[in-house]
C-alpha cells in the first residue's frame, strides 16, 4: 500500500464516528481488483461478500462459498490499493462451532488479505464468538436480521421486524453484538420501524441493505446495483446502470465485426519491417 493511500484510508474511527452524523456510509461489496479501482474513490466501505458465491460462481445461495474463495477475492481486493475500509465474510461453517474456530478463520483471513475487518451472521446466542475474536485485537462487524447463510434452515429469505418478538430479538441480537465488541452491525431485510429501533438502541453503526434509510449507512450487492442481475432483482435495490444489455450490445458488435472480418483492422494488427 503507498504511503500515500495510507495516510487517506477510512478508519474505524471514521466508522464509528458516522453514528447518527448527516453523512451516512456509503459501501458496496467488491470482488476484484479492476472493479475494486473503480468503487473505492466513491465508498466508505468494501465488504468482500460471500454474495460472490451466487454473482460470481452461479450457485443457490452462499452456503457453499468457502474460505479459499473469500481470501483469494479478499486479496484481489487489496491487491487495488484502496483507502476504503474493507471488511470480509466469514464463510458458512468456518466459524459457527467453536470461538477458537472462528479465530484461526479469522487469523487467516486477516494474515493472508491484510484486510481490516471481519463480519460474521450473529445473535444474541453466539455473542461469545464475537468477543473472544475482538478480545484478540481483531475488528468484527455483526450481521442481523435476514440471514443469507441461514436461509436453508428457515426455509427461504424472510424478511425481519414483522412482530414486536422480532423486533425484541433483533434489538437484543444488537446489544448483544455491541456488548461483545462489534464496531458496527449490518441489518438486512429488516422492515424500516424496526430498522429504526434497532438503530436507536446501539452506540455503534448500522448499515442497512433492505432496511430501509432508518440506518447509519446503506450497502449494496455491486452487481445488482449496475444493473448486471437481470433474473431477480431485490425489492430493495436500486439499478444505478443497465450494464446486462451494454455488454450483451458490446458483445453483438464485437460478433458482428468477427464474422464479417472488420475487427481486427489494421491499426490492431502487429506488422513486421519489409526488407
Amino acid at each position: 500500500m503507498t504511503q500515500e493511500n495510507i495516510q487517506n484510508r477510512f478508519t474505524i474511527q471514521n466508522i464509528k464516528d458516522s453514528k447518527g452524523s448527516d453523512n451516512p456510509l456509503v459501501c458496496l461489496t467488491s470482488y476484484t481488483t479492476p472493479m475494486t479501482k473503480i468503487l473505492d474513490p466513491h465508498c466508505d466501505v468494501l465488504l468482500v461478500g460471500d454474495s460472490l458465491g451466487m454473482v460470481i460462481y452461479g450457485m443457490e445461495n452462499t452456503t457453499r462459498v468457502t474460505l479459499d474463495m473469500m481470501i483469494n477475492h479478499g486479496q484481489a481486493v487489496m491487491r487495488a490499493d484502496p483507502t476504503s475500509f474493507v471488511i470480509i465474510d466469514l464463510p458458512y461453517g468456518t466459524y459457527e462451532d467453536t470461538p477458537e474456530h472462528a479465530l484461526e478463520t479469522t487469523k487467516r483471513i486477516i494474515g493472508e488479505t491484510r484486510c481490516d475487518a471481519i463480519k460474521l451472521e450473529c445473535n444474541a446466542s453466539n455473542k461469545h464468538i464475537i468477543k473472544h475474536i475482538v478480545d484478540n485485537g481483531y475488528e468484527v462487524m455483526a450481521h442481523i436480521g435476514l440471514k443469507p447463510q441461514h436461509v436453508l434452515k428457515e426455509g427461504g429469505y424472510k424478511i425481519k421486524g414483522k412482530t414486536n418478538q422480532e423486533v425484541s430479538d433483533l434489538i437484543e441480537d444488537a446489544k448483544a453484538a455491541e456488548d461483545a465488541g462489534a464496531f458496527g452491525i449490518l441489518i438486512e431485510g429488516t422492515i424500516e420501524s424496526a430498522a429504526q429501533e434497532i438503530t436507536n438502541a446501539v452506540s455503534i453503526p448500522t448499515i442497512g441493505i433492505g432496511a430501509s434509510p432508518a440506518c447509519d449507512g446503506q450497502i449494496l450487492v455491486v452487481d445488482d446495483m449496475l444493473g448486471m442481475i437481470t433474473d431477480h432483482v431485490p425489492k430493495f435495490v436500486r439499478q444505478y446502470a443497465n450494464l446486462a444489455d451494454t455488454i450483451s450490445e458490446a458483445a453483438e458488435n464485437y460478433a458482428q465485426d468477427v464474422r464479417a472480418r472488420t475487427f481486427p483492422a489494421s491499426e490492431h494488427t502487429y506488422k513486421g519491417k519489409t526488407s
